[in-house]
């Protein structure tokens, strides 16, 4: 009986993955950018990168010191390297024209933010980039010093002192 079982388990694991490659090799899953991702690419997506966070993301806390002037380094960085994608204070009305025509979309921070992100997190996706998206590895191009001054900026967009908040205001991308 039990064997019976595994035979007919392996089977349907066969027929099954045989009939998602002639779904994939027919076409009928999008590969456009201007595609709406379905239910299952979406969540696969947020768990795998979930779970990926939590096990890899820096669980210590910001080495970079909550200055203004390192808030201001990481405005600075933030319109150097950023705005182009994840727009300006302005939020999704800042959007550009690349970010419009990436997909996933990337988040606008200032609308959808990232402010309630353990810094930890930032600094992985900076560093590492996210999978089958537009974010790119960060980590040949910006010392990790530079990585947590953004990641620092992220934290602290929404509440920037007064000494900083108008260049935050007046980046574009």
């Amino acid at each position: 009986m039990f064997r019976s079982f595994m035979y007919g388990f392996l089977a349907a694991i066969v027929v099954a993955m045989i009939g998602g490659y002639f779904i994939l090799r027919s076409g009928l899953i999008p590969a456009n950018a201007d595609a709406r991702p379905g239910l299952l690419e979406t969540w696969a997506a947020h768990t795998s990168l979930d779970a990926t966070l939590r096990r890899e993301a820096p669980q210590m806390s910001n080495p970079v010191a909550l200055t203004d002037e390192n808030l201001l380094a990481g405005v600075k960085l933030y319109g150097q390297h950023c705005a182009i994608c994840h727009g300006t204070a302005n939020g999704d009305a800042s959007a550009s024209p690349v970010a419009k025509g990436l997909y996933p979309p990337p988040p606008q921070l200032a609308t959808d933010g990232v402010e309630d992100d353990p810094e930890g997190f930032s600094f992985w996706k900076i560093t590492h980039g996210i999978r089958l998206t537009g974010m790119p590895s960060w980590k040949g191009s910006l010392t990790d010093q530079q990585i947590w001054t953004l990641a620092l900026f992220l934290k602290h967009m929404d509440k920037l002192p007064p000494a900083v908040a108008p260049a935050w205001q007046n980046i574009t991308n």
